[in-house]
């Protein structure tokens, strides 16, 4: 397998250590010199990454092309490069949309959207693709959990549900300050922290197949101090706000259809 990749920043840096972790049989990895920073960190991991600085030649030396560049980017470059029909073309670009990426590709090749975030360095978090394809999600499975999308349309709302990523690590920056702040040394405070959230998050994870407003429930006993915050929370319009930012990123994406 003969993999490229069009431009060189943090998804595709963890995307790349992912694979070189997994057990996908690689002839080639192909990337663009435009990070020189990451591009030559990736090379040092693996005899069998090339770094270019001509796009055209990761496209010719690749079987599989992943852009992972911004749309503004995108735009620009993606209708300057010749795609060829044997090509598997796998885009990170948030908004540029299906149709967009036929017409900039302009070639009968097998085009896929896909959203992997930073995690899958780990070998670890969800990979919405669309359209289903079997190839790509035999792929991804061995470097995360792929989730195929039936339409666009729905997975504009996994796109926006990626955006929490930094929202999310602000949470555990603000408890772990707050930690600080009353005294707790920064490296226990961090570990507590982590601890935390992982534990959370694993419990949900092991228990995903039933409604999570139980594991509200349950998190909570009468007058107890998961009630009270919450309660809190609630009254301060904070879930409210929350599902308001994911509305607005969607709305985002929908303007770039």
């Amino acid at each position: 397998m003969r993999l490229g990749f069009i431009g060189t920043g943090e998804i595709t840096k963890a995307t790349v250590i992912g694979i070189l972790k997994s057990n996908i049989k690689l002839n080639k990895i192909s990337i663009s010199k435009r990070n020189i920073k990451i591009s030559k960190f990736l090379k040092k991991k693996n005899s069998k990454i090339q770094i270019y600085s001509d796009n055209q030649k990761i496209l010719d030396n690749s079987d599989w092309v992943f852009l992972a560049i911004t749309p503004s980017v995108g735009l620009k470059i993606i209708n300057q490069l010749s795609f060829k029909k044997k090509h598997i073309v796998i885009s990170f670009i948030s908004t540029i949309n299906m149709k967009k990426l036929k017409n900039l590709i302009n070639a009968k090749c097998v085009i896929v959207r896909a959203i992997p975030l930073p995690p899958i360095s780990y070998k670890k978090g969800p990979i919405p693709i669309y359209p289903k394809n079997l190839k790509v999600k035999n792929f991804f499975n061995k470097i995360g959990d792929c989730l195929e999308i039936k339409n666009e349309q729905l997975s504009l709302n996994f796109w926006s549900t990626s955006s929490l990523m930094a929202p999310y690590y602000e949470l555990l920056n603000l408890t772990s300050k707050w930690l600080e702040k009353k005294g707790i040394n920064r490296n226990d405070a961090q570990k507590y922290t982590a601890s935390l959230f992982l534990a959370l998050t694993e419990a949900a994870s092991l228990n995903s197949n039933q409604d999570f407003s139980i594991l509200v429930k349950n998190s909570q006993t009468p007058k107890g101090l998961n009630q009270q915050n919450l309660n809190s929370l609630r009254s301060k319009g904070f879930f409210k706000k929350f599902n308001k930012s994911l509305d607005e990123i969607l709305f985002r994406l929908k303007k770039n259809k």
